[in-house]
């Protein structure tokens, strides 16, 4: 009599973790970026003692479009927002190469993931930040900025 009620609550148990595992495994998520844009500086090799070394550079995208009354082209004003990322590069492969060869004002592509995260500032204050972590960069030729 006593046992019964066990068996089927362990079944239930049993039956409910396999459930949650199965729904665990189907899951999927994304978090992918692209950006298209010009280094706003020349990238830094970080290393804090016990982390994995990091390079980082700031990107800017741009982001254009006419004001104005009109829907034909030759009328309106052009706006124009520069939207401005931090990248960080870990992969050691890819960091080093970043650390040498991108520059201030190069036009590159990155792919990456979005993340999110906190840091002390140097007056004790948490600060939030957000961090374009690339997986993959690839260098465009640009033949205006070549020449000179």
């Amino acid at each position: 009599m006593f046992r019964r009620p066990v068996l089927q609550v362990l079944r239930q148990f049993v039956r409910h973790e396999s459930e949650i595992a199965t729904s665990l495994v189907l899951e999927r998520s994304l978090n992918r970026v692209q950006l298209l844009g010009r280094v706003g500086q020349d990238p830094v090799l970080r290393q804090v003692e016990g982390k994995n070394p990091v390079t980082i550079f700031s990107l800017a995208t741009n982001e254009m479009w006419r004001s104005g009354e009109s829907e034909a082209y030759q009328m309106g004003d052009v706006n124009q927002k520069t939207t401005w990322h931090r990248i960080s590069v870990f992969r050691p492969g890819l960091r080093d190469v970043a650390y040498q060869y991108v520059k201030k004002g190069s036009r590159i592509y990155v792919e990456g993931k979005v993340d999110y995260g906190e840091y002390m500032d140097k007056n004790n204050v948490r600060r939030q930040a957000t961090t374009i972590i690339a997986d993959n960069i690839i260098f465009l030729s640009d033949q205006t900025r070549e020449k000179s």
